[in-house]
């Protein structure tokens, strides 16, 4: 890719994929799409639960669904705009299908409720990430004719106790969350202000969540959250009360580490991923259970926003330039081999061309083996938003962001020519998309790679001698 324009219609279609699969069932259809972030995917695993006992059945036929959910993201004003244009789609489908209803859920749904029912009347129902327990009771008032609208926030939902019906996946890989909302108020970030405060989940329940995909012939989870690092149990409650609970409760209390490792006994035979990660709260010993089990794989994404210390303070980061590289150096001694990704943002406001360089040789300095890379573009409500001057031309940030993209390509396939002649563990995740004659999974260290099909399945562990790379890709042949 070539251009921020490519790179984001690239991460909108992978994003934008509908997650739905055909049920057999009697009643109602509901057909869902995701867009954003993981969080919002593993999100329609618990919608779709919710309402199956309602009598939904699921359908990736848009035609025939009574109900049409879209579970949407705000992180990027263009985010928004394309899931504005899939409701304009649906509501001219909506006139040769009068019955059927649309409804908005996840981040958009808070931020935008009036706009969407009342203003530009795009939806029938619009539900916040905090609100889907109560679908069962929304859906009842759009039968009975009337709009529907829940988007209070909560101090202590997770849905611990809801079994995610696990949609359009592979059945090799699946989502597990552990925390909701987040505590971070990043100046450039809306979601505190749509997911609400930071809590985290029972850790028995998510053990037990893990033990049933296993059990179920699921070979890898991630555990999902805003910030997955700043886990807390503690018998309940938001994560900044902690201070309050008692000393027995804090005695007790279960952190990311612990976690990380009580997962990794309770389910030997599965790989575990996590994300994400914020620098500020990643302890080392996290790092020293990644280093001590061996289904914990070797990767870490590793948000940094901007290379310089200056914009990391406006931003509201937590951490500057030189403790992140403390981390990351710290990473690299405890554990070796262990794959580093990014999200950065450029052309946030006052970026100077001297920051603009400190990103880039920054990214030098860790050797990122990949990234997700945008120019900033303002979230309403957000502090930058309120206070900051959005003064960077837009052709600026479009230059900047190229010039971080053809870094990182550079740094992507400077790290995965290493890996030609080693052999490497595949987990096959499916049929390569460029040719059905091939496997494609993904390494411990997160890099995708293919190799021909030989008498391999759907979720095994391979072991693959890697021959050839692009940029994105590891190429090689399975040895025994």
């Amino acid at each position: 890719m070539h251009n921020s324009e490519t790179k984001e219609m690239m991460e909108e279609n992978r994003q934008g994929e509908a997650l739905v699969i055909a049920r057999e069932g009697i009643g109602k259809k509901m057909y869902i799409e995701s867009y954003g972030c993981q969080m919002n995917f593993s999100d329609s695993e618990i919608v779709a639960s919710i309402l199956q006992k309602e009598g939904y059945g699921t359908t990736k036929n848009v035609d025939e669904a009574d109900l049409v959910l879209l579970n949407t993201c705000s992180i990027r004003d263009k985010a928004e705009q394309t899931v504005r244009k899939r409701l304009t789609n649906f509501n001219k489908m909506k006139r040769n299908n009068p019955g059927m209803k649309i409804g908005v859920l996840g981040c958009m749904a808070e931020r935008l409720k009036d706009k969407l029912l009342d203003e530009e009347k795009l939806v029938d129902m619009v539900v916040g990430p905090d609100a889907y327990r109560d679908l069962p009771n929304l859906v009842k008032e759009l039968d009975e004719g009337r709009k529907a609208v829940n988007v209070l926030l909560s101090k202590e939902e997770t849905y611990a106790d809801v079994s995610p019906v696990r949609l359009g996946q592979n059945g090799v890989s699946a989502f597990v969350s552990i925390t909701r909302g987040c505590d971070n108020m990043c100046t450039f970030c809306v979601v505190p202000f749509t997911r609400g405060r930071e809590r985290s989940r029972n850790p028995q329940t998510i053990l037990e969540e893990c033990i049933d995909l296993a059990e179920s012939g699921y070979k890898e989870i991630t555990l999902l959250g805003q910030n997955v690092d700043s886990f807390l149990w503690y018998g309940g409650g938001l994560k900044k009360d902690f201070e309050k609970a008692s000393d027995a409760a804090k005695a007790s209390a279960v952190d990311f580490a612990m976690l990380l490792r009580m997962v990794a006994e309770a389910v030997p035979g599965m790989r575990i991923r996590f994300s994400t990660s914020n620098p500020q709260d990643m302890s080392d010993d996290v790092l020293y259970a990644i280093a001590e089990y061996d289904n914990i794989c070797n990767y870490i994404h590793l948000p940094v926003q901007s290379g310089s210390s200056r914009i990391l303070k406006l931003m509201n980061r937590g951490h500057n330039r030189e403790e992140y590289m403390g981390l990351v150096d710290r990473i690299k001694k405890i554990i070796p081999e262990c794959g580093i990704s990014h999200d950065l943002i450029t052309g946030f406001p006052t970026e100077t061309e001297e920051d603009h360089q400190e990103t880039l040789s920054l990214m030098d300095y860790v050797g990122y083996d990949f990234g997700y890379m945008f120019y900033y573009s303002e979230r309403p409500n957000t502090y930058a938003e309120r206070k900051m001057e959005d003064d960077i031309p837009l052709e600026v940030k479009k230059r900047r962001l190229n010039d971080i993209i053809e870094k990182q390509q550079a740094l992507s396939f400077a790290n995965n020519k290493k890996h030609i002649g080693k052999v490497v563990e595949v987990l096959i995740e499916g049929s390569s998309k460029k040719s059905d004659s091939d496997w494609y999974g993904r390494t411990d260290f997160n890099t995708v790679a293919v190799f021909p099909k030989g008498d391999e399945k759907l979720g095994d562990f391979v072991k693959v001698k890697i021959e050839d790379c692009t940029t994105a890709t590891l190429m090689g042949k399975r040895v025994n």
